[in-house]
């Protein structure tokens, strides 16, 4: 089992920013996808950002060119930078692991931190 912890969630204004942590622990193996999912009142659980171990990223559309996801697998943790937020990325953020293999499938999520973009 993997546990994830996240934190950095808040109150910020409009064109403010945040920076969201994910800390993981427990049975962590290689070859892993990290990412970050949202969910708005009345909304699905949208992907925002992901990440593998390697580096490689994929953004929605929603958060490209403001957000930027990156980790540091020393400490198994997960970011994601949010520039110039909007009322509309209001939602729980929540910190996802995720790993396919031939014999197992894994996927986890955290608590969920609430961000609010208002003035």
């Amino acid at each position: 089992q993997v546990q994830l912890v996240e934190s950095g969630g808040g109150l910020v204004q409009p064109g403010g920013s945040l920076r969201l942590s994910c800390a993981a622990s427990g049975s962590i193996f290689s070859s892993n996808v990290m990412g970050w999912y949202r969910q708005a009142p009345g909304k699905q659980r949208d992907m925002v950002a992901t990440i593998t171990e390697g580096g490689s990223t994929n953004y929605a559309d929603s958060g490209k060119g403001r957000f930027t996801i990156s980790r540091d697998n020393a400490k198994n943790t997960v970011y994601l930078q949010m520039n110039s937020l909007r009322p509309e990325d209001t939602a729980v953020y929540y910190c996802n692991y995720y790993r396919r293999s031939l014999n197992t499938r894994d996927d986890y999520w955290g608590q969920g931190t609430q961000v609010t973009v208002s003035s």
